[in-house]
């Protein structure tokens, strides 16, 4: 989600906690005096956490999604308020929290906040307290139904051609980005028209667009002159390709397609066509992602491609 001098993305607790933890440390325990003993707890490996940057890249906002479904750990940094980057934060949270299936959310607002919440759709749900010597109060936010499109779909494969269709049909409907783990990229499948026409869509669509994808083969998509790889060399930027080293994630044996609005297929053999997913699947999407996040930091880049004349 970008605005003119701005970004806000999802960020990942191991890979941004220092920008996280900048921003958190200047708005909470530096500027309102926030012990650090309590702005530091254990829920935040378990959260979704959003990161706002400016065109530098610069860290300027942050916050979190809770297990309990809970909004916190707001915070902009003093030049940055009323630019949007509150307003912007939020509502990419909420949209998580609808995402995920979940009816409401609520939210500790410190008092002086209690009408940029109000204004979006928040409600006062209980008396005043004292958190971290700042006065609070409670709030909820009521999400709406999903529409129809919105309804989680049942997903099955058991035809290559059935793998084609589903993978390209979650391409086409994630919103920045998508996660693959193919054994070798699967010919006849992700060099698909449908799902290259969907990939080169989604990796140019904005500065945050985003393909990732892992592999164990490096030889097999080289031989069969995969097309994926061609149009990788053409955005580096946007498709990035690492390449599984460890035996442990190496033996995985399954293969899968996550985007970044819920969906997913999963094959537990990679090398059968037998697969099961859902376009709205909070837990296994999570649970999926969670494995690639992990592996996708052991992994090494498939620098090797960009030499080649392919």
């Amino acid at each position: 989600m970008a605005s003119r001098d701005f970004t806000v993305q999802v960020a990942d607790w191991d890979r941004d906690r220092e920008a996280l933890r900048h921003v958190r440390t200047v708005v909470f325990v530096d500027e309102q005096q926030v012990p650090v003993e309590e702005e530091w707890d254990a829920l935040d490996p378990e959260c979704e956490h959003v990161l706002a940057r400016d065109a530098d890249g610069t860290p300027i906002g942050t916050g979190r999604l809770t297990p309990e479904h809970k909004i916190g750990r707001m915070a902009v940094l003093k030049a940055w308020r009323g630019r949007g980057v509150g307003t912007v934060m939020l509502k990419r949270l909420i949209e998580r929290a609808r995402t995920l299936g979940w009816p409401e959310v609520h939210l500790h607002a410190q008092v002086s906040a209690l009408g940029f919440y109000q204004a979006h759709g928040f409600s006062v749900c209980g008396d005043t307290f004292v958190e971290a010597g700042i006065t609070h109060k409670p709030m909820r936010l009521a999400l709406n139904a999903p529409s129809e499109s919105d309804t989680p779909q049942a997903l099955s494969t058991r035809s290559r051609e059935e793998v084609r269709d589903v993978y390209a049909q979650l391409i086409t409907q994630a919103r920045r980005s998508i996660c693959v783990h193919s054994e070798a990229l699967e010919p006849g499948i992700l060099d698909s028209d449908a799902a290259l026409t969907a990939v080169r869509r989604l990796a140019t669509g904005g500065r945050n667009h985003r393909v990732r994808v892992l592999l164990a083969d490096t030889e097999r998509p080289t031989r069969d002159d995969h097309r994926l790889l061609a149009l990788a060399q053409r955005l580096p930027s946007a498709i990035e390709l690492r390449v599984l080293c460890e035996d442990a994630d190496r033996a995985y044996p399954s293969a899968f397609l996550l985007n970044d609005a819920g969906g997913y297929l999963v094959r537990p053999l990679a090398t059968r066509f037998d697969g099961r997913g859902s376009t709205l699947g909070a837990s296994e999407h999570a649970r999926l992602q969670r494995y690639f996040e992990q592996v996708w930091e052991r992994a090494q880049p498939a620098t090797a491609w960009r030499a080649l004349d392919i």
